[in-house]
């Protein structure tokens, strides 16, 4: 027998590709964000720092927290669903059959072939057979909460260090230009490889994000301008 040809898909990483730019393009988004509004409240520069250290720390642990929190809820339903899945098994398999038979049936199989593959598929692995094509359940999309919550906390630090580092060394007087021109930078180039990642337009995907990190810097930045001139 020839060796199968395994394909590479990109559902495969659709799970921790989503937590990452997620993660790391809220780590932009907000830190960049944070330090323009102090710093158009006319904070001292040292100030600035603090408050986006601070805001790296809070932020990752947050997004490592909301995603292992969310992930796992969706994990516990689906172990629910298959321990479900496991007593219907046992208490009608015939009927089970017919489940999955009609299935097939509805994917476009005929009859008595929707009954062979279902019969020839709960004799090797009833179970999957039923978590596979009845809950839709897979391999690739299934929830990992650990995973996610590394990602994402990663990913928003790394992100979150971008607008830092141009803080640290952006001179006081032109520090909202630099650091708003820069993270839009790295906003369009993080929208652009998530896209060409995930088999998107690079263009559609670095606009989209760009976009909104530009709108979320704008209004932050005037309400930092806003208190920072009536205190």
């Amino acid at each position: 027998m020839r060796p199968l040809h395994l394909e590479q898909h990109r559902t495969d990483r659709i799970g921790w590709l989503r937590a990452a730019v997620l993660g790391a393009n809220d780590g932009i988004v907000s830190t960049a964000s944070l330090l323009l509004g102090v710093a158009a409240s006319h904070a001292s520069h040292s100030n600035i720092l603090v408050a986006g250290v601070a805001g790296l720390v809070a932020g990752a642990m947050s997004m490592a927290a909301g995603e292992y929190v969310s992930v796992h809820s969706q994990a516990d339903t689906e172990k629910a669903d298959i321990a479900l899945e496991k007593r219907e098994l046992k208490a009608d398999d015939a009927g089970e059959r017919k489940e999955l038979a009609a299935i097939y049936v509805a994917r476009g199989l005929e009859p008595e072939l929707a009954k062979q593959v279902a019969d020839q598929l709960m004799a090797h692995d009833a179970l999957g057979a039923h978590v596979r094509d009845e809950l839709g359940i897979s391999t690739a999309l299934s929830a990992r909460p650990i995973q996610a919550a590394f990602a994402s906390a990663g990913s928003f630090a790394v992100g979150a260090v971008l607008p830092l580092l141009v803080t640290a060394l952006a001179p006081q007087a032109g520090l909202i230009y630099l650091v708003s021109g820069t993270s839009l930078v790295f906003l369009a180039l993080l929208g652009g490889v998530a896209a060409g990642a995930g088999g998107a337009p690079v263009a559609v995907g670095a606009l989209r994000v760009t976009f909104w990190g530009a709108l979320a810097m704008a209004l932050t930045a005037g309400v930092g301008a806003l208190f920072g001139a009536s205190g």
